[in-house]
């Protein structure tokens, strides 16, 4: 049986532990999907390549009102899902062949890990290892949800919609949350009719309420949405998808040629046995790590999608960087940071937040004010003349610590990073809005301007 220093389940953010610091290390990688993990192949980078794509074809829609003629031909779908994963594909066989050819410290296992024993782990390859510290990175998977005959209808996930053969006539999404919102923007761009299922009264419920409820409302103008629905039921006749639903006002049907779930996402952590080894899971499937992303068990370290709530790649990569650090340093240990996580939707309209939202400031008891700033009061959002977006804050009205921000609207990702600067470094509302200057006219004025007015003692 083969002994390792370190052994690293998964090939996302865990794979970029094992650099030139660790060249005189034995390691084995284990991966039993493409090299790569979720965002690289099923995630965040191909579904914003169709984004962009959606973005664009969106375009003609909206030039009309600016004077502008156009029209969309049309969409050309294999050539867009082969030109993406044309690009995509390769990164990953590249980096499989990387790591298994051009690692001399490195064995790479392609298979489905799971533990054995303590610190013994069957590879899936019929080779059982051992090793002295692990790393768990293995990632989380889609929800299903217990909707009967769901499995005999077939579905689709964000896992294999991206792969489609042709696009459908009609899809329905059954999700509020940003997978859902974000491929509703999509195959709607690309001309499918889209309906959205969801069990709340809002999209998107865990953002901000004002922004939740602004999506919502500009989401119900595109696409079929039925808030206060529960999928009960699913049956194909012929090529068609039957989804029985119970709602407000009793039982309905939704109809469609493909449907995509879309409920949420679960951490892999049952896939690899970890009892076997003694590694503690929350309830919910998340592994059990402290502030320095160790485990039960000394010399098991997880980090991403296996143990964190957030489930976002930014937050998996800083977690595999202080992983990485605990490895190298295991006396003189750093933790996490998750103070000040962001995150963003990549729909139509964009969205983006960091820290509180209203109605978690308001179930914490935690004193706030807050702002609100329209695009369309602000130079740029007045030239492009849009009537929807807007930036919300919330401060502590003694201190003007910066408790949250939320934006919709046209690039909310990337205006809202100043706020995450500011959070970070613990700059207050007034010293933040005044302490620099402002592109005039730019976007991010929306925020200088929504700082200003927050009404502080």
């Amino acid at each position: 049986m083969r002994h390792f220093d370190l052994v690293i389940i998964g090939t996302g953010s865990g794979n970029s532990i094992a650099n030139k610091r660790f060249a005189s290390w034995d390691i084995a990688i284990v991966e039993k999907g493409a090299v790569g993990g979720t965002c690289l192949n099923v995630g965040c980078i191909p579904t914003k390549m169709f984004v962009h794509t959606a973005d664009v074809a969106g375009t003609p829609a909206a030039a009309a009102r600016l004077g502008v003629d156009a029209h969309l031909d049309g969409v050309r779908w294999t050539d867009v899902r082969d030109r993406i994963f044309g690009r995509i594909d390769p990164i990953a066989e590249n980096g499989r062949r990387w790591r298994a050819e051009r690692n001399a410290n490195v064995t790479f296992y392609q298979g489905t890990a799971r533990f054995v024993g303590p610190k013994t782990l069957d590879t899936g390859t019929g080779e059982v290892i051992t090793a002295d510290r692990f790393v768990l990175a293995a990632g989380g998977r889609p929800v299903v949800p217990d909707v009967v005959d769901l499995e005999s209808v077939g579905y689709h996930t964000s896992d294999t919609v991206m792969r489609l053969d042709a696009l459908p006539p009609r899809m329905t999404i059954l999700g509020s949350g940003f997978v859902a919102a974000e491929f509703a923007h999509v195959f709607s761009s690309f001309g499918v009719q889209v309906t959205v299922i969801a069990r709340s009264d809002l999209l998107l419920r865990h953002e901000d309420h004002a922004i939740a409820s602004r999506f919502t409302q500009l989401a119900s103008g595109k696409w079929d949405v039925r808030l206060s629905r529960k999928a009960v039921r699913a049956e194909r006749v012929g090529g068609v998808v039957r989804l029985h639903l119970e709602g407000p006002d009793g039982a309905e049907v939704v109809e469609s040629e493909e449907l995509l779930v879309a409920v949420g996402r679960k951490p892999n952590s049952d896939l690899l046995d970890l009892p076997a080894t003694g590694v503690e899971t929350h309830p919910d499937g998340r592994v059990v790590v402290d502030e320095f992303q160790r485990t039960s068990v000394e010399g098991i370290y997880a980090l991403g999608d296996i143990s964190t709530d957030y489930q976002l790649k930014h937050v998996a990569n800083h977690e595999a960087r202080v992983v990485q650090h605990n490895l190298l340093n295991p006396d003189a240990p750093i933790a996490a940071d998750h103070r000040f996580v962001p995150s963003a939707v990549f729909s139509s309209p964009q969205i983006a937040s960091v820290g509180l939202t209203e109605q978690e400031a308001t179930a914490r008891g935690v004193r706030f004010v807050t702002a609100e700033q329209a695009y369309a009061s602000i130079a740029y959002g007045w030239a492009m003349e849009d009537n929807t977006g807007f930036a919300k804050v919330l401060a502590d009205p003694a201190t003007g610590q910066i408790l949250g921000a939320h934006i919709i609207g046209p690039q909310a990702p990337t205006v809202i990073q100043p706020v995450i600067q500011a959070m970070s470094f613990g700059l207050d509302a007034r010293s933040m809005a005044r302490g620099q200057y402002w592109i005039h006219p730019a976007m991010p004025e929306v925020l200088e301007n929504a700082l200003l007015n927050l009404p502080l003692d």
